[in-house]
């Protein structure tokens, strides 16, 4: 009986110290952040950040376009949503997060003007 009581201890401890998906998501979104942002995408592509927002369960990411990128119009004209949900689609580094329903969403600021979103989406799990 001894034995079935300290195996049941040690199981609910164990239990207990598993991280969360959504603290997992959190955690990750924060350390890639402070460790590679701002990080250069191409040449007028900057990765500024990576949020995870729990309430809406989405991974948020934070780009700057820079030079002759710097332009809605040209984002119109490449069908930047498109693009960005047939990637998402495909990859498979996002599969967890995809396998359990978080949304992804992507803005663009513009250098020149900071404060100025170029392009903004959100992807769901039915676009997906």
């Amino acid at each position: 009986m001894k034995k079935v009581f300290v195996f049941a201890c040690l199981a609910l401890l164990f239990a207990a110290c598993q991280e969360s998906l959504e603290d997992r998501c959190a955690r990750e979104a924060k350390e890639y952040t402070a460790k590679n942002c701002p990080a250069r995408m191409d040449q007028n592509i900057i990765l500024d950040s990576l949020t995870f927002e729990r309430n809406t369960h989405t991974l948020h990411y934070y780009y700057r376009l820079t030079g002759i990128a710097d332009n809605e119009e040209k984002l119109d004209s490449l069908k930047a949503a498109k693009t960005l949900k047939d990637g998402l689609k495909n990859t498979t580094a996002m599969k967890t997060y995809k396998d359990n329903g978080y949304n992804f969403a992507y803005t663009y600021h513009s250098e020149k003007d900071p404060q100025k979103v170029l392009f903004e989406a959100t992807f769901t799990e039915k676009d997906y």
